[in-house]
């Protein structure tokens, strides 16, 4: 057995659902990238602008200097709920609802370069990488193999869909390259595309964050933009529509929703909209302690959860809504009360709106409950 598969079993043995193997050749995509950036599409993530950064996600040289190939790696995470139960809770991203994947999968690639160490190259140097450095992860991982490009802008494996982490290995061991993933399979389908609620995809197979769910839930630290914020639904972290209804996720069924390097977190995955409003500062550390909710900070879930809440116009929230509009210490979430309140058409919801607008003294919350009152 020649070392790439000896390399390969053990990744496998380890819990990876996928490995592929690249080269550090320079991005055949640059010019996408680059147009991306130009065009402001990274919003407010700054980071991915950066010269440095640029520089070496267009050339994986540049990340690791002593490297010679890539390990490219998936690790399998459980598909989402269905769409009935779903529409009954807070909508949380299928990679969320168990314990933040930076915290467990780089252990895993550090044993596997371990591995690599006791059995191949005793003097092998490495860095380790999952969504944590200057790297094109999806477009490294099409080049080992491991999938393609969906329109949707996610990596998609034919036989597994694309509910997979991506991770990678930079080692200063040669490895023979694997032929990159050939072909695009998505053909002229665009179930993606069509059901995005923002329309953030688009014809280019890249999306523009600023409308994306997952960005505004998650990255975006300002309001939430009014003319979206019907079109958000439910969700209150991350979202899974773009990958729902992608019919190579139907193909794959049951088949990633198995695997030892990801648990569900049952305290996560039951959430109730009460739940998240209710959260004082402490809860929400001890709730979300050690997941990928904890990113977006207490204000974001909740501003996030508030929203939600109007739109699924449920009135057993609405005492709690009114609650966090009078007493919430956070004028993010308190402005987005108000915009939620005003979604119900009540008498409690006028009385709740107008008793602020008397005691409120943030301009941007009282701009809030000033729209919100013209909606009777």
């Amino acid at each position: 057995m020649n070392k790439e598969k000896i390399i390969k079993a053990e990744a496998i043995r380890l819990g990876f659902s996928l490995i592929g193997i690249t080269s550090l050749d320079p991005s055949p995509h640059a010019s996408v990238y680059q147009d991306w950036i130009k065009q402001g599409k990274h919003a407010s993530m700054s980071y991915l602008a950066s010269p440095r950064g640029l520089q070496s996600r267009l050339d994986p040289h540049m990340v690791f200097s002593p490297a010679r190939s890539i390990i490219m790696l998936a690790a399998a995470y459980p598909a989402p709920l269905n769409s009935e139960r779903r529409s009954l809770r807070p909508g949380i991203a299928a990679y969320a609802v168990g314990r933040d994947y930076h915290l467990d999968l780089p252990e895993k690639l550090r044993q596997l370069a371990h591995f690599i160490q006791s059995n191949i190259d005793p003097h092998l140097q490495y860095v380790v990488y999952t969504d944590t450095g200057p790297v094109l992860e999806r477009d490294l991982a099409q080049r080992a193999g491991l999938g393609w490009i969906g329109k949707n802008t996610c990596l998609i494996h034919p036989k597994m869909g694309s509910y997979f982490f991506i991770a990678e290995i930079f080692v200063s061991t040669h490895l023979e390259p694997d032929p990159a993933f050939a072909g695009d399979l998505c053909g002229n389908c665009r179930r993606c595309v069509d059901a995005c609620p923002t329309g953030c995809i688009s014809e280019d197979r890249t999306l523009d964050s600023a409308s994306c769910i997952s960005y505004l839930t998650i990255e975006n630290r300002a309001d939430m933009p009014l003319e979206l914020r019907q079109k958000m639904g439910g969700w209150v972290f991350g979202c899974d529509i773009c990958q729902q209804v992608c019919p190579w996720n139907e193909k794959a069924g049951e088949k990633p929703r198995s695997t030892p390097l990801f648990n569900v977190l049952p305290a996560i995955n039951d959430l109730n909209a009460s739940d998240i409003l209710g959260l004082s500062p402490q809860e929400f550390n001890l709730a979300f302690k050690n997941t990928p909710i904890q990113r977006a900070k207490r204000s974001g879930l909740l501003r996030n959860a508030v929203v939600a809440t109007g739109n699924l116009r449920s009135k057993d929230a609405l005492p709690q809504l009114i609650d966090l509009l009078l007493h919430e210490q956070e004028a993010l979430v308190r402005a987005h009360a108000a915009w939620a309140i005003g979604q119900f058409h009540s008498s409690d919801a006028i009385h709740a709106l107008k008793t602020a607008s008397r005691t409120e003294i943030d301009p941007a919350v009282l701009t809030e409950i000033e729209e919100a009152l013209k909606q009777f």
